[in-house]
């Protein structure tokens, strides 16, 4: 514990929250061959936890990580962008979060028990991003893809992002949805450090750095004051 503490005020006196962009940043295409490090603080992409992943998520956990009205806040927006057809649900688990189900939807995640267990599943697969941020798709494969409660355990995300690109048909989304509960030994270090809307302005650099993608959307999803928040950034692929 002393030396996450220890990270984290280091992290901090490099300025971080200095670093931080400007929600209303100009998009600039960026070379594909992106490492996530290379454009942001030293220890931005560490975690408490950098143990194998596998580990980590082995054990079943059949349970929701947002409440009920968080859940349909993610369901009302899917329907708003008419999310449909062939759909990747990215780092998912036994919990789709759609009100209304595509004609397909393939759900990639870290747990075979969550995964079979999703009932809006077509098809599920086993893949770690962190260890390899590619897809086994092809290119312009899906028509959207979405990543609920999940993008602040990416530690490659620009190149993750820039495959989501790839596999995404011209016009497809990429729609990422998140809250602020999490597991806080497995969420990147600079997730933790930022305010609920500085995550928003992350996400949305995330898009940038890739490239191929409009300008992010960012929108406050929260239903209640009262419930877990919930906060949207997604672009359209080009």
């Amino acid at each position: 514990m002393l030396t996450y503490v220890s990270n984290v005020i280091a992290l901090v006196a490099q300025g971080i929250e200095h670093w931080l962009p400007e929600p209303c940043a100009q998009v600039r295409i960026l070379p594909r061959a992106l490492q996530s490090s290379d454009h942001f603080p030293a220890g931005f992409f560490s975690r408490s936890d950098d143990s194998d992943d596998t580990r980590f998520y082995e054990p079943a956990r059949l349970v929701q990580h947002i409440d009920d009205a968080a859940i349909s806040a993610v369901g009302a927006l899917y329907d708003e962008l008419r999310i449909n057809g062939r759909v990747l649900d990215l780092m998912g688990s036994w919990i789709s979060h759609f009100a209304t189900t595509p004609d397909e939807l393939v759900v990639l995640g870290m747990n075979w028990t969550e995964l079979h267990a999703n009932p809006m599943a077509t098809e599920v697969l086993a893949h770690d991003l962190n260890t390899t941020p590619t897809l086994p798709f092809a290119d312009s494969h899906f028509d959207d893809v979405v990543c609920a409660v999940s993008v602040d355990y990416l530690t490659q995300p620009i190149g993750v992002f820039v495959d989501v690109q790839r596999i995404l048909k011209p016009g497809g989304r990429l729609v990422c949805t998140f809250s602020n509960r999490c597991f806080p030994t497995k969420a990147i270090r600079g997730w933790l450090l930022a305010t609920e809307a500085q995550r928003c302005d992350i996400v949305a650099r995330y898009f940038e750095l890739a490239g191929g993608f409009t300008p992010a959307t960012i929108q406050n999803r929260t239903g209640t004051a009262l419930g877990d928040p919930l906060y949207a950034v997604w672009a359209t692929a080009t």
